[in-house]
């Protein structure tokens, strides 16, 4: 009876490692290159102002500092992608509040294309401690990006990100005077 359980446990294992074999040998064939990851540069920045557009009326600043992404897709089945994103938050002289709630997207297109899906984000920042400056990192797991075949690969897809913006602060970051944060480590 062991000789028959040990028979099948070797078995089993020959099978998995054929299986393993065939996938590593898929995989190899279909390199499976990831979207790339854009900061919108006209969202990169989140300024909002308690007055006029001077540094002294300053209530909250944000701003994407790093992303980054991983996936992972085998045959034809759709691209799972993985984004962190690291942001700082500022608070003003015109702040009211150590807490507020900042508002970001991340979209999925076609390269240079449309958009196939956009989600709103929300990161809650609390500035306990009367620091000025708070870096969070945000992760969004298993972004699913569909494909057409198992000849798409990742590349003719972007990831993007950004905060969500009034058309007063795009247009103010499109203006050049927006403000940006100092080397955080």
């Amino acid at each position: 009876m062991n000789k028959l359980i040990a028979v099948a446990l070797i078995a089993a294992a020959a099978t998995a490692c054929s299986s393993n074999e065939k996938q590593r040998a898929a995989r190899a064939a279909n390199p499976a290159p990831c979207p790339n990851i854009i900061v919108l540069n006209d969202a990169a920045r989140f300024i909002e102002f308690d007055g006029g557009d001077v540094v002294e009326d300053i209530a909250y600043t944000g701003e994407i500092v790093d992303v980054a992404s991983t996936c992972r897709y085998f045959s034809d089945e759709p691209i799972k992608a993985d984004v962190s994103i690291d942001m700082a938050f500022g608070r003003g002289p015109k702040a009211t509040t150590d807490k507020k709630v900042f508002n970001y997207f991340v979209a999925v297109t076609r390269t240079n294309r449309e958009v196939i899906a956009k989600k709103e984000f929300s990161v809650p920042v609390d500035w306990d401690g009367g620091r000025a400056v708070e870096v969070e990192r945000v992760k969004i797991d298993e972004i699913f990006i569909p494909r057409a075949g198992d000849n798409v690969s990742g590349v003719n897809f972007e990831i993007i990100v950004g905060f969500s913006l009034t058309p007063g602060q795009a247009i103010y970051n499109r203006s050049g005077k927006s403000l940006k944060f100092p080397n955080i480590q």
